[in-house]
């Protein structure tokens, strides 16, 4: 059985498990800290609710990002910025569609996130809003990959090319 928890990054002064928008995540762990005050937190949790990333993009000013690990497979990314607002896509796109057939519904990947070449876009929009400039290509090849062996591989290698947390 994989990893099934969030991963919460965000820019602070203080450490961002301090922070209101995040008061009902007991038990986060910092993960690696990076320059301009970016912050990486696990919260191991198969229930899927960390807090509320437009709250914490709001409380610090500053673009915020949620990668939410489903057993190492794939990553629900939702992301916000105070100016550019929220996005949600997903990373080892194969392997939630697999997840989704399981569902009653019917909706596919497509229904529930951003398509590969449109995340890449927002996350460009992101990435300025954070005070970096990425271009699309890197990430698009991040959106489109397998998770190989891990989905949280692919989380980082997104933020690396992000631009806010380096490999």
């Amino acid at each position: 059985m994989g990893y099934w928890g969030y991963y919460v990054v965000g820019r602070s002064e203080r450490p961002l498990a301090e922070l209101d928008a995040l008061a009902d995540a007991d038990g986060m762990v910092l993960r690696t800290t990076a320059p301009d005050g970016w912050q990486v937190w696990e919260y191991p949790s198969g229930d899927g609710d960390v807090g509320s990333m437009n709250t914490l993009a709001r409380e610090t000013g500053a673009p915020a990002l949620f990668g939410y690990v489903m057993d190492s497979d794939c990553v629900v990314v939702e992301a916000a910025g105070p100016e550019s607002g929220t996005w949600t896509t997903c990373l080892a796109r194969a392997a939630m569609a697999g997840y989704l057939e399981a569902g009653e519904e019917g909706l596919t990947v497509d229904d529930y996130f951003l398509e590969p070449p449109d995340a890449a876009e927002r996350a460009v929009t992101w990435a300025a809003e954070a005070g970096r400039t990425v271009v699309a290509g890197p990430l698009l090849e991040v959106l489109t990959a397998d998770a190989d062996p891990l989905a949280e591989n692919l989380l980082f290698r997104f933020l690396d090319r992000l631009g806010v947390v380096p490999l």
